[in-house]
C-alpha cells in the first residue's frame, strides 16, 4: 500500500533520530543551566543551601520541560502534510499535460479514538491470510458536517457495533483531514464485500461476532456533504471544486488501480447505503488523469445484486 501520505519515508528514521537526539541535548543544557545557577549563588546557611538543592533537584525531576519526556516526543506526526512529487505517477508523453498539476490541497491531522480503528490483520477469524487483498478505495460522504463527523471517531465506543471512522475526510474547501494512518484499519463499512470485474468476491471477517466486510483492505475517504445533504434525500447539490480536486490529489497519491475504486453504496451488502451521493464520476476521472497520468476506466456506479 505504497503512498505518499504513509509515515514510511526513508528519511524518518534518521529525522526521528535528529529529533530524539536535539530534544535531550536541549533538556540536559536546560537542566544543567539551572544546577549551575544554583551554585554561583551566594553561599547561604547550610540548612537553606540543602532545601535549594533539594528544590532545585525536584523542579529538574518533575517539570523542567515544556513536554515530559516521553517517545511520541521525539515522533512525528503520523502524516506528512504532503506528498513527495517522486510519488506521483509519470505522465506518458503526448496524452496529457507535460507536468502534473500544482496544486496540493491545505491539510489537518485530528487522530481518531484508538478504539474506532484497528491493525490489518494478517489471519482472518478462519485461519486464512489476507494477503492475497489489494487495497481499496471506498468512497463516502458524511452527511452532516465534517466536525460533526470528526467528533464522533474521537469518542472512545467501547462497544464494537459503535466503532466507526474514516482514514481521511475532505472538508467542502478542499482541506485533507487525516484521521487513521493508511497502514492501518479504519471502520468505515460494516457488513460489505467488493467483486472484482472478474466476478472475485472480496471480504474479510476479523471478528467472529461481526459480519465480514472490506475494511481489513480498504483506504475509506469521505466527502464533506453539502447543507443540503445533511437529511435522507436521495440527491444533493454535490462537492465543490476544490473537493474533487483534493480527492483526485489523495487518490492519485495513494497508486490504487481504478477499477478498485468504489463506493460505500456499491459495497455494502444491506443495500442501506447510498453514499456519495450526486457524485460526479466523469468529473473526477478526468482530474485522476491529469494527476496520476493513468488511463480511466469509468466506475460502476450501480449496486451489485
Amino acid at each position: 500500500m505504497a503512498s505518499p501520505h504513509t509515515s514510511n519515508h526513508p528519511n524518518r528514521k534518521a529525522r526521528v533520530t535528529a529529533n530524539c537526539l536535539q530534544l535531550l541535548r536541549d533538556r540536559v543544557a536546560r537542566a544543567s543551566g539551572l544546577l549551575v545557577f544554583f551554585f554561583l549563588l551566594p553561599a547561604p546557611p547550610f540548612q537553606t543551601r540543602l532545601a535549594q538543592l533539594e528544590g532545585a533537584i525536584a523542579t529538574v525531576l518533575r517539570h523542567p520541560f515544556d513536554a515530559p519526556l516521553l517517545l511520541s516526543s521525539f515522533l512525528e506526526p503520523p502524516f506528512p502534510p504532503s506528498p513527495d512529487a517522486s510519488d506521483l505517477l509519470p505522465v506518458p508523453p503526448g496524452n496529457l499535460p507535460s507536468r502534473l498539476p500544482s496544486y496540493a490541497p491545505p491539510t489537518e491531522n485530528v487522530p481518531a479514538d484508538p478504539s474506532n480503528y484497528g491493525l490489518r490483520e494478517a489471519i482472518d477469524v478462519n485461519g486464512n491470510s489476507t494477503d492475497g487483498f489489494s487495497q481499496l478505495v471506498v468512497l463516502h460522504e458524511t452527511v452532516g458536517t465534517a466536525d460533526s463527523a470528526l467528533a464522533t471517531f474521537q469518542n472512545y465506543h467501547p462497544r464494537d457495533a459503535d466503532q466507526v471512522s474514516y482514514h481521511s475526510i475532505i472538508r467542502r474547501d478542499g482541506t485533507v483531514v487525516y484521521i487513521v494512518p493508511e497502514e492501518l484499519r479504519a471502520f468505515g463499512a460494516g457488513n460489505s464485500e467488493f467483486v472484482t470485474p472478474d466476478g472475485v468476491v472480496e471480504t474479510v471477517q476479523t471478528n467472529p461476532d461481526i459480519a465480514s466486510s472490506v475494511n481489513n483492505f480498504a483506504y475509506h475517504v469521505s466527502l464533506e456533504s453539502p447543507p443540503d445533504g445533511f437529511g435522507a434525500s436521495a440527491t444533493h447539490s454535490g462537492y465543490t471544486e476544490l473537493q474533487y480536486q483534493s480527492l483526485a490529489w489523495l487518490i492519485s497519491g495513494l497508486r490504487v488501480p481504478e477499477a478498485r475504486i468504489t463506493t460505500h453504496a456499491i459495497v455494502d451488502r444491506g443495500g442501506e447505503r447510498s453514499d456519495p451521493r450526486s457524485f460526479e464520476f466523469e468529473r473526477f476521472n478526468k482530474l485522476l488523469r491529469t494527476y496520476s497520468g493513468r488511463t480511466i476506466v469509468q466506475l460502476d456506479t450501480h449496486t451489485s445484486p
